[in-house]
C-alpha cells in the first residue's frame, strides 16, 4: 500500500483513543499507590500534557502548599509543551522554519543548551536516536493530532535517507544556531519528557516539596519516599493490561520506557509504531518494550526519556548500545516476547511467577 491509500477509518479512532484515553493501560511505568490513596498526606493531580497523561503525587505537608506546587509544575508542563510542539507554532517550528531555508536562527539559551545536549544523546547512541529526524516522523504520520494510519511512499523516505539528517549538522554558537544540512527539522518527542522530569523536580524541591513522585506517560523520577517507604513502580506489561514486574524507586531515582505500544497503528496484521530506525526509515520493529533505570544523577529524567531510544531501535544489538551509553539497569523486551536483564536491574524487580522465563545478562 503507498503513501496515498489509507485503510479503514477503526484504526484511525484506534489510535486517537490510544493517545487520549487508554494510556492508563499504557504508561510504561504504572505507579502503584496500594492502599496509600486513603492517607491524607498524600495529595495527586492529573493532567494531559505532551501528547500523554500526567500524574503528580506529593507526600506529606499541607494541601495548600502541594497543590500550589503541584500547580507550579503543571504551568511549567504547558510552557514546555508549547516550547517544544514539534508542529504546532512553537520555538521550535521557528527554528526549523529558518534551517529548512538554511537560515542561522537566534533561539533562547534554554533552547541552545537543549539542542547541544541532545546531540550528545546522539553521539552515544550511535546515531540511532536523532531528534533531527523530524521529517521522517511527519512523513509516517505522526505529526498529527487527527491520525490517518498510512505507509509513507518509499521513495520519499529514501529520499530522506539520502540526504542524512543528523543533530551533528548543527552548529551551535551561543544562542545562533545553523545547520549545515537543510533536511533536518527537530522532534523533541523523545527527550523533551525527560527533561520536564528534571524541571518538575526543580520546581517542587525549591516550593519546600521533599517526598513526591512524577510520572509523564511512563516516564517517572522520585523524590524523597513515601513516609517511611519507598516509592513503589510497576514496569507495563507491552501486551498485558498487568505490571510485568514491580521495583521500589528511591530519591533522585528515574525510570523510563520506550515501548511500541504507546503510539502505534496496524496495517494488514502488521504493527507500526513512533520509534523510528534512522537506518532503514521504518518502524524499529525488533523490540516490545524496552526500560532503563537512572541512579541519582544530574538530569536524570532527561536520562530515563533519551537513553532508553537507541538501545530500544537497535533491536538485538541493544545490550551494546546500552552499555556504549554507560547503562547497567536494562530490562528488554523482545518482539517475540523473550525477556531479558540486566543483572543489576535483576536484583531490584519483583517479577510474577507466571511471567514467562527471564534471561539474566551481564
Amino acid at each position: 500500500m503507498n503513501g496515498s491509500q489509507v485503510p479503514s477509518g477503526r484504526w484511525s479512532r484506534r489510535f486517537r483513543l490510544l493517545r487520549a484515553g487508554a494510556h492508563g493501560l499504557a504508561l510504561a511505568a504504572l505507579v502503584l499507590l496500594l492502599a496509600a490513596c486513603s492517607r491524607p498526606q498524600l495529595f495527586h493531580q492529573e493532567a494531559y500534557v505532551f501528547g500523554t497523561r500526567v500524574d503528580l503525587t506529593v507526600y506529606g505537608g499541607s494541601e495548600a502548599q502541594a497543590a500550589s506546587a503541584m500547580a507550579a509544575v503543571l504551568r511549567e508542563f504547558d510552557r514546555l509543551h508549547r516550547t517544544f510542539h514539534a508542529w504546532e507554532p512553537s520555538e521550535l517550528t521557528a527554528l526549523n522554519e529558518a534551517l529548512a531555508r538554511g537560515e542561522e536562527a537566534t533561539v533562547s539559551e534554554e533552547m541552545a543548551e537543549r539542542l547541544a545536549d541532545a546531540r550528545r544523546f546522539v553521539e552515544a547512541g550511535a546515531g540511532l536516536f536523532d531528534p533531527a529526524l523530524g521529517r521522517l516522523i511527519e512523513l509516517w504520520g505522526f505529526h498529527s493530532d487527527e491520525f490517518i494510519p498510512r505507509r509513507p511512499d518509499p521513495e520519499a523516505i529514501r529520499a530522506l535517507l539520502d540526504a542524512r539528517p543528523s543533530m551533528l549538522d548543527l552548529t551551535i554558537s551561543g544562542n545562533r544556531v545553523s545547520s549545515r544540512n537543510r533536511a533536518v527539522q527537530l522532534d523533541f518527542g523523545g527527550y523533551a519528557k525527560g527533561y520536564a522530569l528534571d524541571r518538575a523536580a526543580q520546581i517542587l524541591r525549591e516550593m519546600g516539596v521533599r517526598d513526591a513522585l512524577i510520572n509523564i506517560g511512563g516516564n517517572v523520577l522520585a523524590l524523597g519516599a513515601k513516609g517511611k517507604t519507598p516509592w513503589r513502580l510497576g514496569i507495563q506489561h507491552p501486551r498485558e493490561p498487568r505490571p510485568l514486574a514491580t521495583l521500589p524507586l528511591y530519591d533522585g531515582e528515574a525510570i523510563g520506557t520506550s515501548g511500541d505500544y504507546q503510539r502505534f497503528f496496524e496495517l494488514d496484521g502488521q504493527r507500526y509504531a513512533h520509534l523510528l530506525d534512522p537506518r532503514s526509515g521504518q518502524p524499529a520493529a525488533g523490540t516490545q518494550s524496552l526500560t532503563v533505570l537512572i541512579a541519582p544523577r544530574e538530569a536524570a529524567g532527561t536520562w530515563s526519556d533519551a537513553a532508553s531510544k537507541a538501545p530500544f531501535i537497535a533491536g538485538d544489538d541493544w545490550l551494546d548500545v546500552a552499555r556504549r551509553q554507560g547503562l547497567t539497569h536494562v530490562l528488554r523486551i523482545g518482539s517475540d516476547g523473550r525477556i531479558e536483564v540486566t543483572r543489576a536491574l535483576r536484583a531490584r524487580l519483583q517479577i510474577p511467577s507466571d511471567i514467562r522465563p527471564v534471561r539474566v545478562v551481564d
